[in-house]
């Protein structure tokens, strides 16, 4: 892995989410017998965290049909159960991983991808920064040429990481500088490249268009290319992340997802929305500014920071 998972910076990221769904459902089941209202309200806490409508039927429906056939009747069993169930739900499928580039090639690439304003490319610097601190070496390609603020602040990232960057003038051909950043890669050896890519959803067909020109341009110069494709979503923008997706799908093949802003909504359980329509990976969440706040995704660590005993506590 790239990453090293701290279960308290985790926690403390995830505080909002805590606070509202966490907290709320511990105290909704924790010293009650299970009814039809309390599992109501549960359902009512899923959907308000974003878990999305057919997710929190579903897993309330077991809670429900554990309850029916007389297997549980105690809060803290269901909550259990519950935990149980997202972490399921969150599971890689088989022969998926979520490991970032998990491929023997050299260099691995990764291109990213996102609208403008989901903090894509301090994402990429974020993820940069992790890969120098495991020991592997990286090189950024500004390809969201529409955008000299994007060049620019990328630019910023490498002087501050110690990085090279390979960019073109503004307004370039983003497949022409993705061209020469996989052309760069290889000869200087690198381990991987990351790609910024533009993300301009008011005029779609066209950005699908050229995302579709950067791989394949990118493709024809290492072969196997892109190794990975990470879609940048920020988890503030609640089901609007799904639309956009959804959108995001219809031109490349996205195996992973990155979830920025975990720490600046109450809704985190987007996680289990998004993960239900795409049916990839969520592989990395941010969680604070810094470089250093980003993990990887651990569905097991994720739910039990949600449903920590000081989830009540966390955002005080």
């Amino acid at each position: 892995m790239f990453f090293k998972a701290a279960i308290d910076a985790v926690r403390k990221g995830l505080a909002r989410t805590a606070s509202a769904l966490g907290a709320g459902v511990c105290s909704v089941l924790h010293g009650r017998r299970i009814d039809d209202a309390t599992l109501h309200e549960v359902e009512r806490l899923l959907i308000s965290a974003d878990v999305g409508v057919g997710a929190a039927r579903e897993l309330v429906a077991a809670l429900r049909t554990e309850f029916l056939a007389g297997r549980m009747d105690r809060g803290e069993d269901a909550l259990e159960h519950l935990k149980k169930s997202m972490k399921a739900r969150l599971a890689p499928k088989p022969g998926m991983t979520t490991e970032i580039a998990a491929t023997t090639s050299k260099p691995a690439v990764v291109l990213v991808v996102g609208v403008n304003g989901v903090g894509k490319t301090t994402s990429v610097a974020k993820i940069a920064h992790s890969i120098q601190a495991s020991g592997r070496t990286v090189l950024l390609a500004a390809a969201d040429t529409y955008r000299a603020g994007a060049v620019a602040q990328l630019g910023v990232w490498a002087s501050r990481l110690n990085v090279e960057i390979i960019r073109g003038v503004a307004g370039a051909d983003p497949a022409a500088v993705a061209f020469d950043a996989a052309d760069a890669a290889v000869a200087r050896g690198v381990d991987v490249l990351l790609i910024d890519t533009a993300g301009r959803l008011h005029n779609e067909e066209s950005l699908m268009r050229q995302l579709v020109k950067i791989r394949d341009v990118v493709r024809r110069r290492i072969p196997g290319a892109p190794h990975e494709t990470l879609l940048v979503l920020d988890a503030t923008s609640g089901q609007n992340a799904v639309v956009q997706a959804a959108a995001f799908r219809k031109a490349v093949d996205i195996s992973g997802i990155f979830l920025a802003k975990m720490d600046g909504t109450a809704r985190g359980g987007v996680v289990l929305a998004i993960h239900d329509a795409l049916g990839v990976p969520v592989k990395l969440i941010g969680v604070g500014e810094t470089p250093e706040d980003v993990q990887p995704f651990d569905p097991d660590k994720f739910v039990d920071a949600v449903f920590a005993p000081s989830a009540a506590t966390l955002s005080a």
